[in-house]
């Protein structure tokens, strides 16, 4: 019986966020467009690491619609290489959302071994949780963080980012948002995640002054 009360409140939730969806999307007034600072302004030097960009190829930029974004892989001399993607949405009322990773990423191969969330203090004397997942293909396995961030909000859970941007696209006519992803090598073991907690530490101010609050 609990677990069908579960499922019940869980039918209940979705459709009532479906049809909140179908409501924003018919609406015929439109939405403010907030001025942002470019992604390529984030410093491509945070602490001891050095980024370098790499530009999307044109078939996956149509394929996420992003209106703005950063790909970059940071280096440092004495540790594993990252990722950092960061893809950023002035409306999402056109079609054009945010894709999971945990959709996106089993598209491309890798197999999912381990979802979780991670708690990471920030500059501020606050943290912000995010979703921790490891991904496999063949030997190599790499682990993500990945969470959305924006409207003065870092959310980890897909269905919260969903209920904020509906309710935030009802109070505030906003539905402005980015998708934040750091993929990183997972052959040195529990490296790789303090690597991951980190240079999220060194990337979170200078992430969260570019994004419209």
């Amino acid at each position: 019986m609990p677990n069908r009360s579960g499922s019940i409140r869980f039918w209940i939730t979705a459709g009532v966020l479906v049809g909140a969806w179908l409501l924003l999307n018919t609406a015929s007034h439109g939405e403010a467009i907030i001025p942002h600072q470019p992604l390529h302004d984030l410093p491509y030097t945070l602490g001891g690491w050095t980024g370098m960009e790499q530009p999307l190829q044109k078939e996956v930029l149509q394929a996420v619609g992003v209106n703005d974004y950063t790909n970059r892989v940071y280096f440092e001399p004495a540790d594993a290489p990252l990722s950092l993607y960061v893809g950023y949405y002035s409306t999402q009322r056109t079609g054009d959302t945010m894709h999971s990773p945990k959709n996106c990423l089993p598209g491309s191969g890798w197999d999912p071994v381990r979802s979780g969330h991670a708690t990471i203090p920030v500059e501020g004397g606050h943290a912000i949780v995010v979703n921790e997942y490891v991904i496999q293909r063949d030997q190599d396995k790499q682990l993500v963080f990945y969470w959305y961030q924006g409207r003065g909000r870092v959310i980890a859970s897909e269905y919260s980012g969903k209920f904020w941007m509906i309710a935030d696209a009802i109070s505030r006519n906003r539905t402005d948002g980015s998708l934040v992803r750091l993929i990183t090598s997972m052959r040195d073991g529990q490296q790789a995640r303090s690597r991951l907690v980190s240079f999220t530490q060194l990337l979170f101010p200078s992430l969260d002054g570019l994004l419209p609050r």
